[in-house]
């Protein structure tokens, strides 16, 4: 008996922690991806590079789903709380999917339909640069806590992070393909590969679907 008490504790300790490591992650989601959409849009809009305003769209999301993260987290005190909250910040995330999706589909295709080719960037290049590194960092530390805590609104969130570092790519592959061999259709071509990986999240989000085998609620 006194030993079940003293391991309680300890269980309750370690949740505890999970979440103060959750919250902390998520801050810094919430600050990078603010400087990041801020950048990217304002970069876009200078140089009429429709994949890095793409791309601050993009970032403007994941503080979406970011504040549906922290939502969950702040509610892991109340186990009877903790189930609503997770079903809902679920959904919030998966629209984030879904209306990402649609304005990749549309943004993809007007930069075709139009011919545009932007203009150089150093701000919109050194942001994607910055992103390519700081994402994946940020998406496998957020997964970890995610399946520690069996938390499929974590796991979502954590793979919405993954997607920014693969648009990140992506745009700065299509930016470095159009500044080097002219290959302005580059970009909105790789970003239309994304959208079907993007869409299915988007979809298993909104129909409360399991973002991730091993989470277990």
């Amino acid at each position: 008996m006194s030993q079940a008490r003293a391991a309680a504790p300890a269980i309750g300790d370690s949740r505890a922690t999970l979440v103060r490591r959750g919250l902390w992650l998520n801050y810094i989601t919430i600050g990078y991806n603010t400087m990041e959409a801020v950048v990217s849009i304002v970069a876009g809009v200078l140089a009429g590079s429709v994949a890095l305003f793409g791309f601050g769209i993009d970032s403007a999301i994941e503080v979406t789903a970011a504040g549906a993260a922290r939502w969950r987290l702040h509610a892991d005190i109340r186990p009877d709380h903790r189930e609503r909250v997770e079903r809902i910040s679920v959904r919030i995330i998966g629209w984030s999917f879904l209306a990402l999706a649609v304005y990749v589909v549309a943004d993809s295709a007007s930069t075709l339909w139009h011919h545009e080719k932007p203009d150089a960037s150093m701000a919109g290049l050194a942001i994607l640069v910055a992103s390519v590194i700081v994402m994946p960092l940020l998406a496998r530390a957020k997964h970890r806590v995610a399946l520690e805590m069996g938390s499929r609104t974590l796991a979502a969130d954590a793979m919405q992070t993954s997607l920014c570092a693969y648009l990140s790519i992506i745009g700065l592959a299509g930016v470095a393909l159009n500044s080097v061999f002219g290959w302005w259709w580059a970009d909105p071509i790789a970003a239309l590969v994304m959208v079907p990986i993007i869409a299915r999240e988007g979809l298993e989000g909104v129909r409360g679907e399991d973002h991730c085998a091993d989470c277990v609620q």
